[in-house]
């Protein structure tokens, strides 16, 4: 029955074909009971509305744009994106949305990509990555008035819908957890200075070392590109001001760091330990263990869809925001198991009493 028309299911359900084609296109101005008649006759019958026409008709594409502001090599090596493309693909196809994906890389991208997702009729809205201070991307989306909703904690002065994890408090806690334990050269390893995130992630730094005390000592801290290769090099030149724990703003550059302590003749945690952030799933299930700050990826990409649903139902104002928790994952190169079986949850008994062990042991050697 793939052939059958509005007119026939109007027919077999005893109604004009204006209310099919409100019930079709959720129009709130048909009763329950009619539209649960179309709605069953519509299923029995398995007939599909003409994409074309019911986009005319409710003025929507059922298109949503994710914009990544990166180039195309890094959104196939960092695996944060495809993770995050896979929360948002589910996302859409649970609510009948087409996505399409634009990869730019450079200001030439900008000029020829923009046009497209600010055009009205072409998508109904537009998911787009964080980018730096001066991301002229964002700004003139804006400008068009087309609902957005930014991933990430956008950097520009301007009221626009966002979403973002904590990453205040999930950097903080995560130094923390190396302060409890008892280290006390801690140093970071940041991603790009222009970002939100790092400056976010940088802040927790700050506040825990403070919070306890603690002298910030610069030479301590590099700025990397969440690239592994960026946390394998600045690692080579951290390791000179012999640090004895690192937290670092990605688990990816965790991973080039512990290379290159690896390299220097150290072992993690012994020498030095480490805590990562964004616990990818394939990273924690490998053989060395990464402690790190859980944030859910996936989970993330299907709320902004959510919320770029909200923002083209009910308009761009006011500016929604939406703040995702993080969590602590306690695994192996935090030292947790070498430096006593602590945890955050442990007692300030179990801490000195697991010092007094370790302080014991080095006396012994």
């Amino acid at each position: 029955m793939s052939d059958l028309t509005l007119e026939d299911i109007a027919k077999l359900a005893g109604v004009s074909r204006s209310t099919v084609s409100r019930v079709i296109n959720e129009n709130p101005n048909v009763s329950n009971k009619v539209r649960t008649r179309v709605l069953k006759i519509i299923q029995n019958t398995g007939y599909h509305p003409n994409a074309a026409a019911r986009s005319l008709a409710s003025q929507r594409t059922h298109m949503i744009g994710l914009v990544l502001p990166r180039t195309t090599s890094s959104f196939f090596t960092d695996p944060y994106f495809p993770h995050l493309t896979q929360g948002i693909a589910f996302a859409c196809n649970n609510n009948d949305l087409t996505l399409s994906l634009f990869l730019v890389g450079n200001r030439s991208d900008e000029e020829k990509i923009t046009p497209r997702i600010s055009r009205r009729g072409l998508l109904d809205g537009t998911l787009i990555q964080s980018g730096p201070l001066d991301d002229s991307l964002v700004k003139r989306l804006i400008e068009s008035k087309v609902p957005c909703v930014v991933l990430g904690r956008p950097l520009i002065k301007q009221s626009l819908s966002f979403i973002d994890v904590d990453n205040v408090s999930g950097a903080k806690t995560a130094v923390n957890h190396l302060i409890r334990l008892g280290y006390q050269r801690i140093g970071m390893i940041t991603g790009s200075r222009n970002s939100s995130v790092t400056i976010d992630r940088r802040k927790g730094y700050f506040d825990a070392m403070h919070e306890t005390g603690r002298v910030i000592d610069e030479s301590l801290i590099a700025e990397g590109d969440f690239t592994e290769s960026s946390g394998y090099i600045v690692m080579q030149t951290l390791l000179s001001q012999k640090p004895d724990a690192i937290f670092a703003h990605s688990d990816i550059m965790a991973i080039g760091a512990m290379r290159a302590v690896h390299e220097a003749g150290l072992q993690v945690p012994q020498d030095v330990a480490f805590v990562g952030y964004d616990d990818l799933p394939n990273l924690s299930v490998s053989n060395f263990g990464l402690t790190t700050i859980h944030q859910p990826i996936t989970h993330f990409g299907i709320k902004a869809v959510e919320l770029l649903m909200d923002v083209i139902d009910h308009g761009i104002k006011p500016a929604r925001q939406l703040i995702l928790g993080t969590e602590l994952v306690i695994r192996d190169t935090c030292g947790t198991k070498y430096r006593g079986m602590l945890s955050d949850k442990g007692t300030e008994q179990d801490f000195q009493g697991a010092l007094s062990i370790i302080n014991a042991a080095k006396q012994e050697v």
